[in-house]
């Protein structure tokens, strides 16, 4: 609907307002914002300048708008709490425009809301203390649990092990010691070298001479490699096509493999000395304190069987491992590795005389993130860049360090994505989030509402406690926090339970001043935090004590046969990131 408005300046007012949404269950209240758009006077006509002339003079009542076309009566169970509010007031700065009034559809009001809940998503300001090797904090999904030992593993106190190796690609598995052989490579796929995107073949009709009569031509299918994003493709750079669609595509070589490859081969047979001499002067120190049976010969018969290796494979920590890594004939039999010193060239090639004066065409220049994925050419420009093999992607489980259980172990097909072994900390630690935060002063009481999740099946009971004076892990706190004293107790995690609408609420007697809402096995509490510094971030510590059902197997089974769950308290340092002091 447009509607013609009445204006004293040099520009004609039009103001385009949409109609609501006429649909069942909608009310006027969801129509859209009026905008009004000046029209400049040169985009109008003769006539209609004229017009526009005289309205100056002698306004016009504003037209009258059609009569709207009947809507469908919306039955009352259809009516929500949102369409009984009644139209939001007219806005100060816009009030009436020539009768018309525009409304904001209530908008800014729903933002407020949507600003102080955007912290919920932000799992990152919330950090769990970890406790290992390296102490670190970090968010609750980027860790892991061992059920084993009860603590958060991060994966900076985890080992990592390779799986299998697999092309991202084809999806092809390689065992590792091919995978080593072919560089971690595939031999079938290849990568752009201009913006290292994927490579497909494609397929071409090319005229070939017969074999009987030269002079005759039959079309013959060809093959080349082409780059669907950049559209880069290996006749570019004079490559020549292919009568088969796999393979037969050949790299250029480097000149200095050889080179290469020898200093390899030098530099590992003198790591391999000096791990032998580490390894006898460990030995040196040792004897004194080793037994009459691991004699000289006793060493010999360990190597000379292979008995150390497999010693050292059943036990890694037991002493005889030091002694299976040992053999006095390492390094006698083996031929010594010799290369030629590199010789200094006084002599260099001068350079050519346009070499700073030709002009340059920067679109053939190659970026230095080209040259760097092929670090034994080092192509400078466009017309040397050769396809690459495309990288082998791992498959990788993580290992607890202290008790040598798997954290994570995914499946061995490629295609699969699903774990055979995932603990991760979010399917046994009760996760906290920030849902609102108020306006944060210096030295004046707030109070923030926090999330609590119980990942669990089963009821869990949460403490949350202050952190102590002259607390180590407090060092990071700006803010001192106030925590409910009342235990919390959160329901079991239920998939089913926002789908059955049948189902009655549990009753669990909640604080009102603690408890701000309830929802399945999510709860809402309140914390109040008092900013202790005048300007910077509000960062407050506490600690969070909650129950844990064990439900590991255990090492060693009971006598009965019978394994019973064990009910353990565990106690996380929580850290809490709320923002900056307001002035």
């Amino acid at each position: 609907m447009i509607f013609k408005v009445p204006s004293n300046s040099n520009h004609s007012m039009i103001l385009y307002g949409l109609a609501g949404d006429r649909r069942a269950g909608q009310g006027p209240a969801a129509g859209r914002a009026a905008a009004l758009i000046p029209l400049p006077q040169a985009a109008l006509g003769p006539a209609a300048a004229r017009a526009k002339q005289q309205q100056i003079i002698q306004p016009q009542a504003p037209a009258q708008p059609s009569p709207a076309p009947p809507r469908p009566v919306t039955p009352p169970a259809a009516i929500t709490r949102r369409h009984r509010l009644p139209p939001p007031p007219p806005h100060p700065a816009r009030g009436h425009v020539g009768g018309a009034v525009t409304y904001d559809g209530g908008g800014a009001a729903a933002a407020a809301p949507l600003a102080k809940m955007a912290s919920l998503l932000q799992s990152e300001r919330v950090l769990y203390l970890v406790r290992g090797e390296k102490e670190m904090r970090a968010p609750l999904s980027q860790l892991y649990f061992c059920r084993y030992c009860s603590e958060l593993r991060s994966l900076e106190c985890v080992s990592h092990e390779v799986d299998s190796h697999y092309c991202p690609s084809c999806l092809e598995n390689m065992p590792s010691a091919e995978a080593k052989l072919k560089k971690n490579r595939c031999a079938n796929c290849f990568d752009c070298p201009c913006c290292m995107h994927t490579l497909s073949t494609r397929a071409t009709s090319i005229p070939a001479p017969l074999p009987d009569d030269p002079a005759k031509t039959t079309m013959k299918k060809a093959y080349y490699l082409a780059c669907g994003f950049c559209r880069w493709t290996s006749r570019d750079v004079g490559m020549a096509d292919k009568s088969v669609a796999s393979g037969g595509w050949q790299e250029p070589e480097n000149p200095h493999t050889q080179r290469i490859n020898k200093l390899v081969e030098y530099y590992q047979q003198l790591a391999q000395k000096e791990k032998i001499e580490r390894d006898r002067k460990k030995l040196v120190r040792r004897r004194n304190y080793m037994p009459l049976a691991f004699s000289q010969h006793t060493i010999h018969v360990v190597d000379k069987y292979g008995l150390g290796t497999r010693l050292q494979r059943q036990r890694p920590g037991a002493p005889i491992s030091a002694l299976a890594g040992l053999s006095l004939k390492e390094g006698e039999d083996q031929k010594e590795i010799k290369i030629e010193p590199a010789d200094a060239v006084e002599e260099v090639e001068p350079l050519p005389e346009d070499y700073y004066t030709r002009p340059i065409n920067l679109t053939e220049v190659t970026t230095l993130r080209q040259r760097l994925l092929q670090p034994d050419f080092q192509p400078i420009c466009a017309s040397q860049l050769y396809p690459r093999h495309k990288h082998l992607l791992i498959k990788r489980s993580l290992r607890c360090r202290k008790c040598e259980h798997n954290l994570s172990k995914p499946e061995f097909n490629p295609t699969s994505i699903k774990f055979k072994i995932q603990l991760v900390a979010v399917n046994y630690i009760p996760e906290v989030r920030i849902m609102s935060i108020p306006n944060l002063r210096y030295m004046k009481e707030s109070q923030v509402l926090l999330t609590l999740t119980n990942p669990v099946e089963n009821i869990m009971h949460v403490t949350l406690l202050e952190c102590e004076e002259g607390d180590p892990d407090n060092i990071n706190s700006t803010a001192k926090v106030a925590v409910p004293p009342k235990e919390l107790i959160l329901a079991g995690k239920d998939a089913a339970a926002e789908y059955d609408e049948l189902a009655e609420p549990q009753d669990f007697q909640d604080d009102p001043d603690v408890i701000a809402f309830r929802k399945a096995n999510k709860v809402g509490v309140f914390i109040k935090v008092t900013p202790q510094k005048e300007e910077g971030e509000v960062t407050v510590s506490f600690k969070m004590k909650h129950e844990f059902k064990n439900l590991a197997a255990p090492i060693r089974p009971s006598e009965e046969g019978e394994h019973t769950s064990e009910v353990i308290w565990l106690t996380h340092h929580v850290e809490l990131s709320l923002g900056p002091v307001l002035p």
